[in-house]
C-alpha cells in the first residue's frame, strides 16, 4: 500500500532530500522540476528511499536511471515534491537505476553536508554505496550530451546576468 506523506513545492532539491532523510522515508518521492511545473517540460524524477536514504533513481521522460537520471533532473529553482511511504513507485531496484547514497544530494542540491549525512545514514542502515562513484562520468557525459538542457542553462544564466546588470545600473553599457 502506498500512502502520500508529504506534497508541496520546495525551494530546491536539498529540502526534498533532507525531508526524506529526516522522516526516514521508506518508499519513493516524485520530484517535478520547475520546467515541468511552469513550461510543460517533460519528465519527473522518481527516487526510491530506504530509511530516508536514496538508493535508486528513474527519470520518467528519458527512461534513464541512476546517476544519468540525476543529470536529467539537475536544474535550478523550485520543484514539487511528493513523498509516498510504501512502494518504490516506478523505480526498478536494479544496478542500472542504483545510486550511491550521497550522490543525489551532491548532484541535485550541491550540498556536501547533506551528502555526508545521507552517506552516514546509509552506513547505519546497512546500505552499500551502489555505484561507488562509477556512474559519475556517465552522468556528466549524459548531461553534457543533452544540448537542450545545456542551452537552457546558458539562456537562464544570460537572463540572470541581464537582470543583475540592470539592477546595478550597467544596462546602458554596450557589450
Amino acid at each position: 500500500m502506498t500512502e502520500l506523506t508529504f506534497a508541496r513545492v520546495v525551494d530546491d532539491a536539498a529540502a526534498a532530500l533532507s525531508l526524506a532523510l529526516d522522516r526516514e522515508l521508506t518508499g519513493h518521492a516524485v520530484l517535478t522540476p520547475q520546467e515541468a511545473l511552469l513550461l510543460d517540460g517533460d519528465g519527473e524524477g522518481v527516487v526510491a528511499f530506504t530509511d530516508g536514504v536514496p538508493t535508486h533513481v528513474h527519470h520518467t521522460a528519458t527512461g534513464r536511471g541512476g546517476a544519468t537520471a540525476l543529470a536529467d533532473l539537475a536544474m535550478t529553482g523550485p520543484l514539487r515534491v511528493a513523498c509516498y511511504a510504501g512502494d518504490d513507485g516506478d523505480v526498478p531496484r536494479t544496478d542500472q537505476y542504483a545510486v550511491a547514497p550521497g550522490t543525489p544530494a551532491e548532484r541535485l542540491a550541491g550540498d556536501d553536508a547533506l551528502a555526508e549525512r545521507t552517506r552516514e545514514a546509509g552506513r547505519e542502515a546497512g546500505i552499500a554505496d551502489a555505484d561507488g562513484g562509477a556512474g559519475d562520468l556517465d552522468a556528466v557525459e549524459a548531461f553534457l550530451a543533452d544540448e537542450e538542457k545545456v542551452e537552457a542553462i546558458r539562456d537562464r544564466a544570460r537572463e540572470e546576468a541581464r537582470e543583475r546588470a540592470e539592477e546595478w545600473g550597467f544596462d546602458d553599457l554596450d557589450a
